[in-house]
């Protein structure tokens, strides 16, 4: 038990020294594979030269077209952080029913009674879970996935609430006399 402790405690290191990496990236640094997000629209408005024939991109007489607003955000940006904060307070909710019914005698259905019982072991778990969360917003996030990203946090805070929900509404067994 003490081995899995370890093991999530070094894991949610890594995804937070991972996320703290992603933080000072800037919207038009450079990605994976060393390309620039500007060489991603030099290349777009290349081949609109290519498609109109013209070599300075513009037709005679009319304006030239604006360049296009690039539609990535920052990773840490304020809805990305409240969808965090939401997963780590349903965590937290989860964290504290686990507890509640186990002090009422009811068995934890997804790990075992020896983990949840052991305080610090169980909420290095809660931890790590929220950890995992946002490293694979993040994972989402750098392959350009941003709705999943957000979605990530969105099912994760859904199924915790609803575990939680479901932890507090157990009956009580009370022993017969």
């Amino acid at each position: 038990m003490r081995r899995v402790g370890i093991i999530c405690r070094r894991l949610a290191v890594l995804v937070i020294l991972a996320a703290g990496a992603a933080r000072g990236q800037e919207p038009g640094s450079v990605l994976s594979g060393g390309v620039s997000g500007s060489r991603k629209f030099d290349s777009v408005r290349l081949m609109q030269h290519v498609k109109s024939g013209t070599q300075s991109g513009t037709q005679a007489g009319s304006p030239a077209p604006k360049p296009s607003k690039p539609t990535t955000h920052r990773f840490w940006d304020t809805q990305d952080d409240l969808l965090f904060v939401g997963v780590g307070a349903a965590r937290g909710l989860d964290y504290a029913s686990t507890l509640n019914i186990r002090r009422r005698g009811i068995n934890e259905a997804l790990l075992t009674n020896a983990i949840v019982d052991n305080h610090a072991e169980f909420a290095g778990i809660e931890a790590a879970t929220a950890a995992a969360s946002v490293g694979l917003s993040y994972i989402f996030h750098a392959t350009g996935h941003h709705k999943l990203e957000r979605w990530t946090s969105y099912i994760h805070i859904g199924v915790t609430v609803a575990g939680a929900a479901r932890n507090y509404a157990l009956k009580t067994p009370h022993p017969t006399m």
